[in-house]
């Protein structure tokens, strides 16, 4: 799907067919709730307006809570799943992209739990390194 990120930049993010299946469901309620003045968001308030991003921040907090995951809030969620990917072995580039970042440097800030996890495989593999 396209998103219009920070300084209204599209970028193209990918997904899986579980959520696909969901966004099908939630088109036809969305439909439903829009207003004139809903324009292009994806998600709206239960009156037809954007949703606030203090109120994605509540319900990413309150769903943490019922699933009994850590609360890491939405920027941390998308430094986990960032981290997840990297650590997959996607290139930085690609990862850059896929976050929307415009600098190659502010894409950089997430390998550090990449190298991390380099250094404590290296320790384990040579432990009298």
């Amino acid at each position: 799907g396209r998103v219009l990120g920070k300084g209204n930049k599209e970028r193209v993010v990918p997904y899986g067919t579980p959520a696909a299946r969901a966004l099908e469901g939630w088109w036809q309620l969305r439909a439903r709730l829009a207003r004139p003045d809903s324009g292009q968001a994806l998600f709206l308030g239960a009156r037809g307006g954007r949703v606030d991003p203090r109120t994605v921040r509540q319900v990413v907090h309150r769903l943490a809570a019922e699933a009994g995951v850590p609360d890491l809030g939405p920027h941390g969620l998308r430094h986990s799943a960032a981290t997840h990917v990297l650590s997959g072995g996607a290139d930085l580039r690609s990862v850059q992209e896929l976050l929307g970042h415009s600098s190659l440097a502010t894409t950089q800030r997430y390998t550090h739990v990449s190298a991390e996890r380099l250094r404590a495989v290296y320790e384990q593999a040579f432990p009298r390194a």
